[in-house]
């Protein structure tokens, strides 16, 4: 007798007979749905972020029915779909029997910039006088519009300078959409004479000729690393194709917002750069990483993507527009590539270096939008623009994003040399009653510099002698009504929330450093143990930045710790 024909044996024991395989059952509804949002497009595993956007976008939130209805359609683990949808801030995952979360959601920015302008009251006052049920009103890092502080954002609208009463206004009148600013369009960039430079580029262009031309100018990377460009395009033309170009446009660094004051108002001096970079290391595609708190700026880039393709310019789907999710360590290079492949994004282990093993595992130059700005004007109007500018012995221009304390916030273009007092200057000086006491040279991963030494060059290689840098040139006015402390607190805590988790040092070291950062009095030999261990240990610069703040607040403001 054939096993299979026992009876009350094979099939009648206990955990047999199952109907359907184990875990969550795919709901016809929700995969007609998921199929619908993604009609033809491909079922690629590295579009995974794209479509979570997707239905976030039309349903306010990520079901589980959802999320097992997109694993089944793109033939991937409902595992691997979950701990990408989990680990970005903007995606809110629901589960069976849990409440969705309201229509409406209110971020409010409480990085440095908001905080002094009163971030806390306006998101206490907010909390107060919304219904819960209808309006959800939660904290969220830097926003890029630290010249306009307090921020928030309302659905997708952004509200300058907000108030409790411009809130209620804009929901009464259900303003909850992103506005698009003027800006110069591809048929009046065409018209100025724009892509004309890549047009004799790739007609007879000369790569040794044009590299030589970036490293005469000084153009360096200006994401905050710094390294020469026309060297980075160098490295990577060398590597074995297939090769790709990313451009990060994930500058989440508190105070930084000097890519979104260029893209949102000359989007085609960035877009024709980065085709001239393309085509220097022979770019198989382009992909542009652009963080999801600039939706006005998503929306003028699809839109001139567009024009390029429907001109011929570039062929239909060589360069991919990818939206970022809320998580301020995808602007690491490698943690951003991650996000490109649809995953989580985690930063790599290096070596080997994105230049090498980039997108798809193939070499990739990776440039921030403000550097490709620069290759447009630099190889149109000569590297002199650049090499001619010379101040305190620096060479150069440095776009300086400036807010705080001062009375004209906004990106200011000066000499690289300039020094504090040269940009609150420019910024129209501090703000009646209020004198200098401190500043923010590069973001909180840059720390805090008391105002007496104000004759330092704010560049790159003139700050690391004093423990600082200038990365993104994010410069935060404090003043003498401001605590040293209470900002660096500030900065670490954005640290906390925003690490990755991937590496203890970092993910245990930040939590810690802001439990120990809130006593009355300091533990400073601890604090210095356990910025020395992050330094250290730490797999990215996050972790490794991150001390910063606590250790230069040490040293330069030993009174208030």
């Amino acid at each position: 007798m054939a096993l299979d024909d026992r009876s009350g044996v094979w099939k009648s024991g206990k955990g047999k007979g199952r109907r359907t395989p184990k875990g969550r059952q795919l709901e016809d509804q929700a995969w007609e749905e998921v199929r619908d949002l993604l009609g033809d497009a491909p079922r690629r595993r590295d579009l995974l972020i794209e479509y979570l956007h997707l239905i976030q976008d039309k349903f306010g939130h990520l079901s589980a029915a959802h999320l097992r209805a997109l694993a089944e359609e793109m033939r991937i683990s409902q595992a691997e779909v979950y701990e990408v949808a989990t680990f970005y801030a903007h995606f809110d995952v629901v589960k069976e029997g849990e409440v969705p979360p309201p229509a409406l959601t209110i971020r409010v920015c409480d990085s440095l910039s908001c905080e002094l302008a009163g971030a806390q009251q306006l998101k206490a006052a907010l909390e107060d006088g919304m219904d819960p049920s209808q309006v959800r009103v939660l904290r969220a890092p830097c926003m890029g519009r630290c010249d306009t502080a307090p921020v928030l954002e309302l659905g997708h609208n952004h509200i300058d300078n907000a108030t409790v009463e411009k809130v209620e206004a804009a929901i009464a009148a259900d303003d909850t959409h992103t506005h698009v600013p003027d800006y110069e369009d591809f048929a009046a960039y065409r018209a100025a004479g724009g892509y004309e430079k890549l047009a004799e580029i790739r007609k007879g262009g000369d790569f040794e000729t044009i590299q030589q031309t970036l490293l005469d100018s000084g153009l360096r990377g200006l994401g905050g690393a710094g390294f020469p460009s026309g060297k980075k395009w160098g490295f990577v033309r060398a590597e074995a194709g297939p090769r790709y170009l990313a451009v990060n446009g994930d500058e989440g660094e508190p105070g930084t917002f000097k890519d979104r004051y260029y893209l949102e108002r000359t989007p085609h001096l960035f877009l024709e750069g980065m085709l001239i970079a393309a085509w220097a290391v022979e770019a198989k595609t382009c992909f542009i990483y652009m963080r999801d708190e600039y939706p006005a700026v998503l929306k003028i880039l699809a839109k001139e993507i567009k024009a390029l393709e429907d001109s011929g310019i570039v062929e239909q789907g060589y360069i991919e527009l990818r939206r970022g999710a809320g998580a301020y360590i995808c602007g690491e290079e490698s943690a951003m590539i991650e996000s490109i492949e649809g995953k989580r994004g985690l930063p790599r282990h290096r070596p080997p270096f994105v230049a090498q093993v980039g997108v798809y595992n193939k070499p990739t130059l990776v440039n921030n939008v403000e550097t490709l700005y620069w290759v447009t004007r630099v190889l149109r109007e000569g590297g002199e623009i650049l090499s001619s500018v010379e101040k305190n012995d620096r060479k150069g221009l440095r776009s300086y994003s400036v807010s705080g304390r001062v009375k004209n916030p906004g990106v200011h273009l000066l000499p690289a040399g300039s020094t504090i007092l040269d940009i609150i200057d420019a910024a129209g000086g501090m703000l009646d009653g209020h004198t200098l006491k401190a500043y923010q040279p590069g973001g909180p991963s840059s720390g805090l510099l008391p105002a007496h030494m104000d004759d330092v060059p704010l560049d790159f290689d003139t700050l690391q002698p004093h423990g600082s840098f200038i990365g993104s040139a994010a410069v935060v006015v404090l003043s003498d009504q401001d605590s040293a402390k209470e900002a660096a607190i500030n900065m670490l805590k954005f640290f906390e929330d925003e690490s990755c988790g991937q590496c203890t040092p970092c993910r245990v070291g930040c939590e810690k450093a802001v439990k120990l950062m809130q006593a009355d009095k300091w533990d400073q030999s601890l604090l210095e143990e356990l910025s020395q261990t992050m330094v250290d240990a730490s797999i990215c610069g996050l972790g490794q930045a991150a001390p910063n703040p606590i250790r230069l607040t040490m040293k330069h403001f030993p009174d208030e710790v």
